[in-house]
């Protein structure tokens, strides 16, 4: 699929006190693994070398959020960017919102959150997006990085989302082009992920 837009973005659209409400909530919980596809750790208890796999890939912490007033923020952003990008993606339905935590060498490598399968209602991720929940002066490093190729061994067509660098902005573009979060050198990134699904392309 060529796009004429990879992403769409929001600079300081939620406001630093909702930003701060969403980490007071999910601080309060305690945090799991951040595993890859969901579905890399097949044991309740993970070997060593299936924790080693996932960190080649990914190594953060996340909380599930299931709040209504969340998904109440979020999808109005999530329909604008879909029309204004020119996506016109059908979709119907959020998952569960994900709270990210990466702390100082902490990261997630190349990936794309479209999975190879449909969920239990034969739909698929669409439409992703990130809310970036920290002040840029608590962390470096970390930038969330698109491969406008869609593919992931050309370092021309790597671009830096810097647009939500600031407190509260937010990046939306389609569940199958390829990102990262590059390690964080100093401090803690939090940030809100949110994956929208419908039903499979035609």
């Amino acid at each position: 699929m060529i796009l004429k837009n990879y992403y769409y973005y929001f600079t300081s659209a939620i406001p630093a006190k909702i930003c701060d409400r969403i980490i007071s909530e999910a601080t309060q919980q305690k945090p799991e693994r951040g595993l890859v596809d969901n579905k890399e750790f097949k044991s309740v208890k993970p070997s060593n070398k299936e924790i080693s796999k996932v960190k080649k890939v990914r190594e953060s912490h996340v909380v599930w959020l299931n709040k209504p007033w969340i998904y109440k923020l979020i999808q109005p952003f999530v329909h604008e960017a879909n029309e204004k990008a020119g996506w016109n993606f059908q979709w119907s339905w959020t998952e569960t919102t994900q709270f990210t935590i990466y702390k100082k060498n902490q990261h997630y490598n190349w990936h794309a959150d479209q999975y190879d399968y449909l969920d239990k209602n034969n739909r698929i991720r669409k439409i992703s997006m990130t809310i970036n929940l920290s002040d840029p002066k608590d962390y470096e490093g970390g930038v969330l990085e698109f491969d406008f190729r869609n593919q992931n061994n050309r370092s021309d067509c790597i671009v830096p989302c810097t647009q939500i660098a600031p407190k509260g902005s937010i990046a939306v573009f389609p569940s199958f082009v390829f990102h990262r979060v590059t390690p964080v050198t100093k401090g803690t990134r939090y940030s809100l992920v949110a994956w929208n699904c419908g039903d499979p392309y035609k």
